[in-house]
């Protein structure tokens, strides 16, 4: 009766929602730290790709060169990455405060290019393979699919991620101090709060989700130096739907929008690299601010 009411065989569709939820856990993570970003700095982090896939080159430099494992570059590749991106703040965009946005995104797209373009450069654009955590190998049979323990596992560190990004930017002190450094940092600064600092390590925090995310991503994919370039258009439209600054917005957003594309997928896969975009050009016609932006 399933199979009639759906047009598909349950296998197929909850299959395809599954695998939806693992691409939506990688657009949740990395979409958070762009809205992170956006809504503390007010910069359009075009680098956020090319940063995503600095993570996972850390993540197999760090094995390949140290001899680190998967457990360890988990912690140690997003710090890295995060620091690097730091110093991307304090030396270059902190040129930009005040200025328009736009000058913020060039830079970024200018230097993502760079930075894709030197890996190019040194490792080439095939890609290197990186092992599988020895704990994850294998599965388990669902029923309707057989799920590999890593691809779960990616789910729920995401999920984790998540969920402590949320309690750190809006149940914290720090993240109080932060959200009143974006309305009144001249006000935040005469009461000692030192505002550059913590623009610093709000933009390290949000570059060391992407990093996080790439680390995720290695053991699945390639790490190549154009990972990051295929899959930041796609999270950039998932921050517009849920709202460009919105931390609730990038979680909930892109893991809803998996799920779509993986629906997507099995009732017309022609259209499941473009749903997401006709999704996102709904939104702003209806609703310019995002589905949980906060309108002007």
């Amino acid at each position: 009766m399933l199979t009639d009411l759906l047009g598909f065989p349950p296998q197929v569709l909850f299959g395809q929602l599954l695998l939806g939820l693992i691409n939506g856990a990688f657009y949740a993570v990395l979409s958070l730290g762009l809205a992170v970003i956006f809504g503390l700095l007010n910069i359009v982090n075009f680098a956020h790709g090319a940063l995503y896939m600095l993570g996972a080159f850390s993540a197999w430099g760090l094995a390949t060169f140290l001899g680190l494992n998967y457990w360890a570059a988990l912690i140690v590749a997003p710090v890295l990455v995060g620091g690097f991106g730091m110093l991307i703040e304090r030396f270059l965009l902190r040129r930009l405060a005040g200025v328009d946005h736009l000058y913020g995104l060039l830079l970024t797209f200018g230097l993502a290019l760079v930075i894709e373009g030197v890996f190019i450069k040194l490792f080439g654009a095939s890609g290197q393979p990186y092992p599988t955590p020895k704990a994850l190998t294998g599965g388990i049979n669902l029923g309707f699919m057989f799920l590999p323990w890593y691809r779960g596992w990616v789910v729920v560190a995401s999920l984790i991620a998540c969920g402590v990004t949320w309690y750190i930017f809006e149940r914290t002190k720090i993240g109080a101090y932060l959200r009143a450094g974006t309305e009144n940092p001249k006000l935040l600064q005469a009461f000692g709060v030192n505002v550059p600092l913590l623009t610093t390590l709000a933009y390290g925090y949000g570059v060391g989700l992407a990093a996080f995310a790439g680390v995720l991503a290695a053991p699945i994919t390639q790490v190549s130096p154009l990972m990051g370039s295929n899959l930041i258009i796609v999270v950039f439209a998932v921050v517009v739907i849920g709202g460009m600054g919105s931390i609730m917005g990038a979680v909930v957003t892109g893991l809803g929008m998996g799920l779509i594309e993986g629906l997507t997928k099995v009732y017309w896969p022609e259209a499941s690299a473009t749903v997401i975009f006709f999704v996102m050009a709904i939104v702003l016609v209806l609703r310019p601010a995002g589905l949980f932006g906060r309108t002007a």
